[in-house]
């Protein structure tokens, strides 16, 4: 199996990007088809190999359409030509001279039942492939996120890191586009931490990791772009897999996924549906500097003092419904019509209590207060989509595709806040978008070495945000005028672009483009009856190189230009309340931050080992930072005057980050793989606001260490291990965090289900330590989102024989950039 595997690897390769050395001679066409011999339907992605006798070597090649039907350029030579399709017997032609442009025939292949029991529907190990402008991260049979979310896949990707709160950052950078197949998606939903926590692992195909995106992407997230494929089957009939798992904390999850593909249409489905209970705690020590200066008196007033400890512990409780149902329709050879429907319902809630307590200088109790936050939350999203697909001339790489999307999504967020046993506070905050993708791209092959590609996209955004806030007045609650509002914000975003690809003497490949998006957005305060309107048009020029030294050794290099908007809650003036003594407010001047940055890549495969390795530099320039403040304001607890502290978002001047990362795959035998991801990365900040110097350095890192074994009796045993190193900032600063996860698997009944135990947070230490010094207060804090979890799933595949490869080879990314793969 493992030679067929290298054949099919050769073969797709000089196919895909057509640059395989020709034999000498003139070019012509080999066509013919190719069927299944036991029921006579075609066999779509079969495999068609040409070896040349005179060069010792496969020349090109190609894969079979949906009718079975090859059509192949060939130079004029002798040849020995394979009919391959995995689990069946190969057919080979030998010495065949080919002249002229000729039809071959018909060839009927038969199962090779020898073969048949060695295939799976997953790829035994994940991989990882580099592209001219992405990494791609083929999810395997990964054990430590069997029965778990999407969110626990990107936790196990190179490169990526998802913090204590569930927020991804791409090599630290938490300022990172996340995409569905290429596009926006109600998948993720109006909070992408949350929506990730929700969709099944089980059904995600790959992720892509752009970190030099194209001019093909949105120039929306200075870190990069992380786009998830999900599985779908090219499979003829019925075919899916079933996934269900319980947990501790208590959690309990069904999902599944199926295909009825039968002629021209394919049906699919994915479902799943979770509950999950997440324990968490968090505790802050405060200390507010009371030393201040009265105008009046024209002296200082030294106050004692004060200390204020908060514990608070989260009980909370996730379920939801996530569902995506569409058709395909094959019009043609050259043209497909894809329709799906995403529906997403969630149904959270959540109990938080909050110890106060006010201490003196020597420890000493004064008084203590308890605040309970019984939490509710209600999310609904729907989606649709809509895809053409049209090839000319039966040449996949020459395509023009026209997609539109329309999301509807609604958050809804109430509580009411206890504090002493009495009810002080009702809050509630609903969120409704609406949002419009619209999106066209043509590409032309020029010649057999070169790619032109332009295109359109158009974004149009509206969320409308109503938060109330009302406080009991003697047994009724009054609404605040001061901190209730309403926000409509609006962005609209067009967007066209043009890019240029080719190879020069099968060595060096450049893809070249520029993006032009002008941006619309205005901020309607309904309360306060103010108005601001943000127009900008902006150019994205990219710049992405690679040269192979040799098939094992590669370089490129990626330049790109970046910008990140910031969101409708960063500049709400109105502010909102996490606890009595702190308050999150927006800033309406917020601009835009933008960023230029290059990647220098190197891939070295020496035998079992691979090595991929990258050195990275981004300039910033009004850059996002949170800041803490005194607002100025106090707050009654227990008879004492307390501080509010306010946080709020500001531009700064500018943030040069450099860095390097590695990573390492080392797989000896069949039982034993192993690899590691390491990233370091240097942050500078500098600039003022207010008169106050927020300039601040930052040297970090995280590794990630992947061991996976297979154990006698075939029970294979994985162990992942992280430490993310201390960083900082211009007022705090964070202690590292390491964590350990441990998983068990065991294939049963013929390898069509699997049975699997994991540990997540082994040593339950993932947790969040941060100190932040400020002129007016002094705060130490702890957060854990998510204590150590246990979790068993099992899933059952049926029908699904041979998927491995044609899912493999069949999958579209909708956002194929003229790629050569290494």
């Amino acid at each position: 199996m493992l030679k067929n595997y290298l054949l099919l690897l050769s073969v797709l390769f000089f196919t895909q990007f057509s640059f395989a050395q020709k034999s000498e001679g003139k070019d012509v066409n080999i066509s013919g088809v190719v069927l299944d011999k036991e029921t006579n339907l075609p066999l779509e992605y079969a495999t068609i190999a040409f070896f040349s006798k005179a060069e010792n070597k496969i020349v090109t090649g190609g894969i079979t359409d949906i009718k079975g039907l090859f059509n192949i350029p060939v130079s004029s030579g002798l040849y020995d030509i394979s009919i391959e399709y995995i689990s069946f017997k190969t057919i080979t032609l030998q010495n065949r001279k080919i002249t002229k442009s000729e039809n071959i025939g018909e060839f009927y292949l038969e199962i090779d039942a020898e073969s048949l029991g060695e295939v799976e529907i997953i790829a035994e190990r994940t991989t990882v492939e580099l592209k001219l402008d992405k990494k791609i991260y083929n999810v395997g049979k990964d054990l430590t996120v069997r029965g778990g979310t999407v969110s626990d896949v990107l936790d196990n990707v190179p490169s990526v890191s998802v913090d204590v709160e569930g927020n991804v950052a791409l090599r630290g950078n938490d300022n990172v586009r996340i995409l569905i197949n290429g596009k926006p998606s109600g998948l993720v939903g109006l909070n992408s931490t949350d929506a990730l926590r929700q969709l099944p692992a089980e059904s995600i195909e790959r992720v892509e990791i752009i970190t030099s995106p194209s001019a093909r992407y949105d120039a929306e997230g200075t870190a990069g772009i992380l786009n998830i494929i999900l599985r779908r089957s090219k499979l003829q009939g019925l075919n899916g897999a079933i996934t269900t798992s319980v947990g501790y904390p208590t959690s309990a999850g069904i999902s599944g996924n199926i295909n009825y593909r039968t002629g021209d249409f394919n049906f699919f489905n994915t479902t799943g549906y979770s509950y999950r209970e997440s324990p968490g705690n968090a505790l802050s020590a405060t200390q507010y500097f009371n030393e201040y200066y009265d105008d009046n008196l024209m002296t200082t007033i030294n106050d004692p003092d004060t200390f204020l400890n908060e514990i608070r512990s989260f009980d909370r409780v996730r379920k939801g419904l996530t569902t995506n149902t569409g058709l395909e329709w094959y019009i043609n050879e050259t043209t497909s019509v894809t329709s799906s429907i995403v529906y997403r319902d969630s149904d959270n809630s959540g109990d938080t209590s909050n110890l106060i307590s006010e201490l003196d200088l020597n420890g000493n109790l004064l008084n203590q207060s308890t605040r309970l936050e019984p939490e509710f939350e209600d999310d609904k999203t729907i989606q649709y989509s809509f895809n053409l697909d049209k090839q000319f001339n039966g040449n996949s790489e020459h395509r023009f595709t026209l997609d539109f999307q329309y999301e509807q999504a609604k958050e809804v967020e109430k509580a009411i806040i206890n504090e002493n046993g009495i009810d002080t506070e009702d809050v509630e905050t609903a969120e409704v978008q609406n949002e419009i993708l619209l999106q066209s791209d043509y590409v032309q092959p020029l010649g057999e070495l070169s790619q032109i590609e332009f295109g359109y996209r158009g974004n149009f955004n509206e969320l409308n945000t109503d938060y109330t806030l009302a406080f009991n007045e003697n047994g009724q609650f009054v609404v605040d005028t001061d901190v209730s509002n309403y926000l409509i914000y609006r962005e609209y975003i067009n967007a066209a672009y043009a890019q240029f690809g080719s190879k020069i003497k099968e060595r060096f490949s450049y893809l070249l483009g520029l993006r032009v998006e002008d941006t619309r957005i205005t901020i309607e305060q309904l309360t306060s009856n103010q108005f601001e309107r943000k127009t900008y048009t902006e150019f994205f020029p990219t710049i992405n190189l690679a040269y192979e030294i040799s098939e094992d050794q590669s370089f490129t290099l990626g330049y790109n230009r970046r910008i990140r908007r910031p969101r409708s809650r960063y500049i709400n003036p109105f502010p909102s309340r996490s606890s009595a003594t702190n308050l999150f407010q927006g800033n309406p001047d917020l601009n835009p931050s933008y960023s230029n940055s290059v990647d220098l890549g190197y891939l070295n495969k020496l035998g079992s080992l691979t090595l991929n390795s990258s050195i990275y530099y981004t300039h910033s320039t009004d850059v996002f930072t949170f800041i803490n403040e005194d607002s100025g304001e106090v707050v009654d607890v227990n008879g004492t005057d307390i501080p509010v502290i306010r946080r709020t978002p500001i531009n700064l001047a500018s943030n040069d980050r450099m860095g390097f990362e590695f990573t390492v795959t080392y797989r000896p035998n069949k039982k034993w793989s192993l690899n590691s991801n390491f990233n370091l990365f240097d942050s500078k900040t500098r600039g003022d606001y207010n008169g106050v110097i927020y300039d601040a350095n930052n040297l970090s890192w995280f590794v990630r260490l992947n061991n996976k074994y297979t154990l006698p009796g075939d029970i294979d045993w994985q162990t992942r291990l992280f430490y993310g190193g201390p960083s900082e900032d211009a007022q705090n600063k964070n202690k590292g965090i390491f964590s350990t996860d441990l998983a068990f698997s065991k294939d049963l009944f013929n390898n069509k289900s699997s049975i699997a135990f994991s540990i997540s947070d082994l040593f339950n230490s993932r947790k969040r330590i941060t100190n932040s010094y400020t002129e007016t207060f002094n705060s130490y804090s702890e957060f854990q989102r998510r204590e150590r979890s246990f979790n068993l799933s099992f899933t059952h595949r049926f029908n699904q024989t041979q998927t491995k490869e044609r899912e493999k080879r069949g999958g579209n990314s909708n956002g194929n950039d003229f790629d050569f793969e290494e």
